[in-house]
């Protein structure tokens, strides 16, 4: 049976106050659980995808990334991009096992999210309407780093996209990311081809560890047009930043790991829910769990699934 397995490559401390500040939870609602079924189901192929963004265009397209290639068998990688200075990289591939195609982006690499999340932008500013003009007088504000990086590629996904649509003939959409970049970006690329894309085509949105990326007008935004899952690991504090103090507010959808076991997942009703990682204690984050939220094991083997790398 395959689960969620915690990975420990990574061993860094933070400053509690700074990443737990005004993280108490919005939402009080009872958790419900989700069967390791529910998690083969709809969450281990998406985090899959997201491990392999953190793979070299070149390495996809020849299909010698090694295993995150190798656990993806069936996919066709179309198009890669991004990976310049201030750009997140990318790439579109068409699901053959699950026809679909597939947009995911390259998260925050491990020896980088420490100084990324000291210097992290914590400013909120207007949502870019020309892209979506849907959210026209709704007071929405998204984070103007995501933003910035998210607005050097979108252009040539929603290209791309259109282009693996007419030539697959498939209907749906699946966008995915892990970490501060990768699920941020991913969000908003996903927000993006619900509103751009005909309606028949189904557009699902699938991060892991995401940070907060808007105000809770953003959040009710994506709650109401786009929908979408993510995942955050026990005391991760990525997802806690940047803090609700700030303005910023997680969508719903979260599914939350309890314990280091993997294996007891639940699911989080509204945003921020204190029962889930909006709950953690101030004193007790782990960078860590950032790292672990990403694998997924079967009787005989774990499989790293967000960084390219291998481990030993």
């Amino acid at each position: 049976m395959q689960y969620f397995s915690l990975l420990f490559f990574v061993s860094c401390g933070l400053s509690a106050p700074l990443f737990g500040l005004g993280s108490s939870g919005e939402d009080s609602r009872a958790t419900t659980p989700v069967t390791l079924a529910t998690v083969n189901a709809t969450l281990l192929r998406p985090a899959q995808f997201a491990r392999a963004a953190y793979c070299s265009g070149a390495s996809l397209k020849a299909h010698t990334c090694g295993g995150p290639c190798d656990s993806l068998q069936g996919v066709t990688f179309l198009q890669t991009g991004g990976g310049a200075m201030l750009s997140s990289q990318y790439f579109i591939a068409h699901d053959t096992v699950h026809q679909s195609i597939v947009v995911a982006h390259e998260g925050t690499h491990p020896e980088n999210i420490l100084s990324d999340l000291i210097d992290a932008n914590f400013l909120l500013t207007d949502i870019d309407t020309s892209r979506f003009p849907q959210t026209a007088g709704q007071g929405i504000k998204v984070h103007s780093g995501f933003q910035d990086t998210f607005q050097r590629t979108a252009d040539s996904i929603l290209a791309g996209v259109h282009s693996a649509l007419n030539s697959t003939g498939v209907t749906t959409v699946v966008v995915t990311g892990h970490s501060l970049v990768g699920a941020a970006i991913a969000t908003m690329t996903g927000a993006m081809l619900k509103l751009a894309l005909a309606p028949s085509v189904k557009v699902v949105v699938t991060t892991f560890a995401p940070p907060r990326g808007g105000n809770k007008a953003w959040a009710d935004f994506l709650d109401s047009k786009v929908g979408g899952t993510f995942v955050t690991n026990q005391n991760d504090p990525v997802p806690n930043v940047p803090p609700l103090i700030l303005g910023f507010t997680h969508p719903s959808g979260e599914i939350h790991i309890v314990d280091s076991s993997q294996k007891n997942l639940v699911s989080c009703p509204g945003h921020d829910n204190e029962h889930c990682v909006a709950g953690n204690s101030i004193l007790h984050t782990d960078l860590i769990n950032h790292f672990g939220a990403q694998s997924v094991s079967n009787d005989s083997a774990c499989t790293e699934l967000m960084h390219c790398r291998p481990l030993f």
